[in-house]
């Protein structure tokens, strides 16, 4: 039974390379094609790449063709790629420079000189040596340059090559993994996920190495926290994994750490690590082990249950077709004589921020008061972060976003959105340390996400540089966080719905809607959303399908988490 199990598997991935091979918009047949899998025990239960060498007599093109090829193969720091290179240059070009990852069949090849070319791709993402991904945008075609001459054994070689490697999408994600480096926010509450793409093979090691050496993002800097400090870095970049525990060397320096600061590095590694399969973490100082334990954190996830308004309540629907409601104590009752159009309730479940109908924004608390904050008009729909502050801002004035305290205090946050004529959505994350707008850029609209800098306080002071996440087709009627890494928009430019689901620092990806939706909110699990219609229907994602979960739903509102 085993040796037909690894049999089946062996024959799937070779049907996996094919079909990887076949859309890379690379040769597909020729002895400069990447292909094989290695075998199932080598592979470590993934798909792994071996790319061909040079053979013998090599014209240039396939030459420069089998070098972009053996970028899918990592293996000994990218050795097979190397050896397309001439001799004097092959411990000088750098792999781990960057990936620029293009649409398979968007790229050509083509002699511009004796011995040189030209690669010209249109790039769907860049991921840069750190592991962050960036999305390209309409930036269009870039090209890049190959020098080639013969040696002196006759054959030719690539005497100049940019750093960095080239794959199309499928062979990306084949061969690179998204793996999560989480950080505190500055409250040590929440951890925060900082996606980076890394080469599968390697995966702990590039996220030990990017936590430790390394740390969050620049457009991260300001929001975010980290336990690992200067002197108590990585004693190796290397971190060996056996019966999937990783060991992670430190700096002597990290002998002389507090206990607690300890804990939140191995809360950090432990939950970086989990998504490339680990299950355990041993920080060691000259092979000994430091006494840490991971510290519990405040999870992001929200109640599976949608929180809505209907004619006469306002609380989660505990039955089919929103017949019964269970009630928030206190802020149900608070809710339910407002006419409101979005609702978004804090994490506690004792406050919300509340559109109303005649577009003015306020904060409803638990215990009855209502305070009138912003009258600007037109308003998007408001956001409540972790401090108790409703984020509220002008569909015209993208720049003017205003974050008022729970006392009602007015606090401009600078750096709003720059360059952005119109805002339709904004919504901060449910940690507290991200804010995520659509707006319109241009001619475009955009999905943008910016870090949230506060004082030692928690006061929003301002926003970090912002990162274009992806083109949306128009302005969004609806945006929610799914999960602490995905948002995802409702658009319907065109007559077209259309829900746009993004990772933060990762890919999109749309599907179509029910007619007519007006909101949308994270919802049955992890990644999961539900949507609600202009007729006040409730709808949940059943696979590919859309299915009518409750009607009668005058709001659907957005949760910012649960209660501790």
């Amino acid at each position: 039974m085993r040796a037909a199990r690894r049999a089946l598997l062996t024959a799937a991935a070779a049907v996996l390379v094919v079909a990887l091979t076949a859309c890379g918009g690379l040769p597909v047949s020729g002895p400069v094609n990447a292909g094989k899998p290695i075998p199932e025990s080598e592979a470590d239960g993934g798909l792994v790449f071996i790319p061909r060498e040079p053979i013998k007599d090599a014209t240039p093109e396939q030459i420069v063709e089998g070098f972009i090829a053996a970028g899918s193969g990592p293996s000994e720091n990218w050795s097979t790629a190397r050896e397309f290179l001439a001799a004097d240059i092959r411990t000088q070009w750098n792999p781990r420079a960057g990936v620029t990852v293009y649409r398979a069949g968007e790229r050509t090849l083509r002699q511009v000189a004796a011995g040189d070319y030209a690669l010209t791709v249109t790039p769907s993402a860049t991921v840069d040596a750190a592991g962050e991904m960036t999305f390209s945008g309409d930036a269009g075609d870039i090209s890049l340059s190959f020098t080639l001459a013969q040696q002196a054994d006759g054959q030719w070689r690539i005497t100049q090559a940019p750093d960095g490697i080239v794959l199309d999408e499928g062979r990306f994600t084949a061969v690179y993994g998204s793996y999560a480096l989480q950080f505190f926010d500055p409250t040590w509450t929440y951890l925060v996920p900082d996606q980076r793409w890394f080469p599968k093979q390697y995966a702990a090691t590039s996220i030990a190495e990017g936590l430790v050496d390394g740390g969050p993002g620049a457009w991260l800097e300001g929001a975010v926290s980290t336990a690992f400090v200067d002197g108590a870095r990585l004693a190796q970049v290397a971190v060996p994994v056996r019966s999937n525990v990783a060991s992670v060397s430190l700096q002597d320096g990290a002998r002389a750490l507090g206990r607690e600061v300890l804990d939140r590095m191995q809360t950090q590694l432990e939950t970086s690590l989990a998504a490339a399969g680990i299950d355990a973490v041993d920080m060691l100082v000259d092979d000994q082990p430091l006494a840490a334990e991971a510290i519990s954190v405040r999870t992001t996830r929200v109640d599976s249950r949608p929180l809505v308004r209907t004619d006469d309540a306002f609380g989660f629907i505990s039955g089919g077709s929103g017949s019964s409601i269970e009630e928030i104590p206190g802020l149900s009752d608070a809710l339910v004589p407002i006419d409101a159009v979005d609702i978004e309730v804090n994490a506690d479940r004792t406050s919300a921020a509340v559109r109303s109908a005649d577009g003015a924004v306020s904060v409803v608390g638990s215990d009855g008061t209502v305070r009138r904050l912003d009258t600007r008009a037109p308003l998007v729909a408001p956001s409540i972060d972790l401090q108790g502050y409703v984020w509220s801002v002008p569909a015209g004035a993208p720049g003017a976003v205003v974050a008022f305290a729970p006392d009602g205090t007015r606090v401009a946050v600078a750096d709003a959105w720059p360059g952005a004529a119109e805002i339709s959505a904004q919504r901060v994350s449910r940690d507290g340390t991200r804010v995520a707008a659509v707006v319109r850029d241009g001619g475009r609209w955009a999905l943008w996400v910016a870090a949230i800098l506060r004082s030692r306080e928690g006061v929003p002071t301002g926003l970090g540089t912002g990162r274009m996440l992806g083109v949306l087709a128009g302005p969004a009627v609806a945006l929610t966080w799914l999960d602490g890494s995905t948002l995802a928009a409702v658009t319907s430019a065109g007559g077209d719905p259309a829900l746009y689901s993004q990772r933060v620092g990762g890919f999109g990806e749309t599907e179509r809607t029910p007619d007519a939706i007006t909101s949308a909110a994270g919802g049955l699990q992890s990644g999961g959303v539900r949507l609600r219609d202009a007729n006040g229907v409730l709808y949940a994602q059943r696979g590919a399908n859309w299915q009518n979960f409750a009607s009668g739903i005058r709001v659907l509102a957005v949760q910012q988490g649960s209660p501790r």
